[in-house]
């Protein structure tokens, strides 16, 4: 995703930017594999009952040609019907495989170092690094080492906006130096909210409050008690994933295995800490694994949250930190205390729009839920061929079009001209990164969930995006929004 800009700004003026659209090229004029293999069934199966007979034979064959046709051209909810037809299977395999409900078994102790979670995060293994006592998540599938770091940063909304033009530039740095590593599987921000337990107010007012028994001092301690957990809170994070396959060679050097990983994956800690210094940013320290696990537990019991903050060593064990019971529908999740929906940002803004256009979503009040950016950065030779071969693609589509007489629509064209602007970007030296945007919606009940999700639905259409429910898939969609674990959908 790149952005671009035509307007030469002032000095301290905001500076707008435009986003790359979601690429939906086929093989073939348009066209996807799966289209095209279904046109060719459907092609085949009509040529051949023509050739062997026609009249009635191509009566007989019609629900088949007709069935290849509809599911190659007719839309559903945006996608070809064809495209839907692996969701389905992979839905019904699940379902008939009793994939759909997870319980734990609190009898049956877990081995070792493992993760008590759902699904295919069971093979996750727990590794504390001796040097700076941070938790780190190993999937021994996926080949990747996970570290957490709490950031903390002022208001964006709230600054003038040559500072927050300022800011942006400087997180931009920040995301060039994750790029030129090379070792960086994933970046992801984890930005939610969190029912306050009042501790925060509680422990200013025994700072810096005078409680000598007046009217006012006692109606304060009191408007505190009341008013302190009705509140909310927002923290942010920023998981980062090391690629143990592309670092081999760096952790044969450090003495192999997890630990040699472990001794890489700190060198990007450092790199990256000092990167957000430089961005005005700051890192609260690498969480533990006993901050983790509060982290994990809160996502899937969120009526326990308050509680587990209010007591800070309730709950500080990744053994016992899942949940105990998760039932997944075509379109929620529910797990032990609420009901949950994931929702894709399926299209970012397409004109020019403000650093500060996520404002409505993130800042929505009286709703719980997590917006996770998801970042996978691209090696520059890798960035490059991709580009190459978009632009290769665009090329040759165009020329058939001309052929056949067909007219290239808009769409087309600005997609060109963003893999256009993407090469521009990459020979200047900046950095190509793949954004996946997941809003992860919580609510005690199914009413108050469909409240929700439609409140933020509308704020995204205020920030100038397009939300879709990723049906069929809440589960694995969940753990990519609301864990900080590098997960991808």
């Amino acid at each position: 995703m790149s952005s671009t800009n035509h307007d030469r700004p002032t000095a301290g003026e905001l500076v707008p930017v435009k986003f790359s659209r979601l690429t939906r090229r086929g093989v073939l004029l348009g066209l996807s594999l799966t289209q095209l293999i279904m046109l060719a069934i459907g092609g085949a199966t009509l040529i051949g009952a023509f050739y062997a007979g026609g009249g009635m034979l191509l009566a007989y064959t019609a629900p088949i040609w007709v069935l290849a046709a509809a599911l190659t051209w007719i839309p559903i909810a945006g996608r070809p019907s064809v495209e839907w037809l692996p969701v389905a299977c992979w839905w019904l395999w699940r379902t008939t495989g009793g994939q759909l409900l997870y319980r734990r078994r609190i009898v049956v102790p877990r081995p070792v170092g493992t993760l008590a979670l759902p699904g295919d995060m069971a093979r996750l293994r727990e590794y504390t690094d001796p040097d700076t006592g941070a938790g780190m998540i190993h999937d021994p599938q996926a080949a990747t080492l996970t570290v957490v770091c709490e950031v903390t940063h002022p208001a964006f909304v709230l600054l003038d906006p040559g500072e927050q033009e300022r800011r942006v530039s400087s997180w931009g740095r920040v995301l060039a130096t994750v790029c030129r590593s090379g070792r960086i599987a994933t970046l992801q921000v984890l930005e939610r909210t969190l029912p306050d337990s009042g501790t925060g107010l509680a422990e200013w007012w025994a700072t810096h409050g005078t409680p000598d028994g007046s009217w006012a001092a006692n109606t304060y301690a009191e408007l505190i008690d009341r008013a302190g957990p009705a509140g909310e809170r927002h923290a942010t994070t920023l998981s980062l994933s090391l690629d143990m396959k592309t670092s081999a060679r760096q952790t044969r050097t450090a003495g192999g295995g997890i630990r040699g990983a472990a001794a890489v994956l700190r060198q990007e800690m450092n790199t990256l800490v000092a990167a957000l210094r430089s961005a005005d940013l700051s890192p609260s320290g690498w969480l533990t694994p006993g901050q983790i696990a509060v982290m994990l537990r809160s996502a899937y019991d969120p009526a326990i949250a308050a509680t587990l903050e209010r007591h800070g060593r309730l709950g500080q064990s990744l053994a016992t930190a899942g949940p105990v019971a998760v039932t997944e529908t075509w379109g929620r999740l529910r797990t032990d205390s609420a009901h949950h929906a994931v929702l894709w940002v399926s299209e970012w803004p397409r004109s020019l729009v403000y650093p500060g256009f996520l404002s409505p979503v993130l800042l929505s009040t009286g709703i719980q839920r997590s917006f996770s950016l998801i970042c996978t950065p691209m090696r520059s030779d890798q960035a490059a061929r991709d580009i190459r071969k978009k632009k290769v693609e665009h090329i040759s589509d165009h020329a058939q079009r001309a052929k056949i007489g067909q007219i290239e629509d808009a769409s087309q064209t600005a997609e060109y001209h963003d893999v256009l602007q993407q090469e521009a970007d990459l020979t200047a030296g900046h950095g190509i990164l793949r954004y996946t945007g997941l809003i992860a919606v919580s609510a005690p009940t199914i009413e108050e969930l469909d409240a929700a999700v439609a409140a933020i639905e509308q704020a995204a259409i205020q920030a100038s995006c397009e939300t879709r429910l990723l049906v069929g898939q809440q589960a694995a969609a969940f753990t990519a929004a609301a864990l900080p674990l590098c997960r991808r959908v």
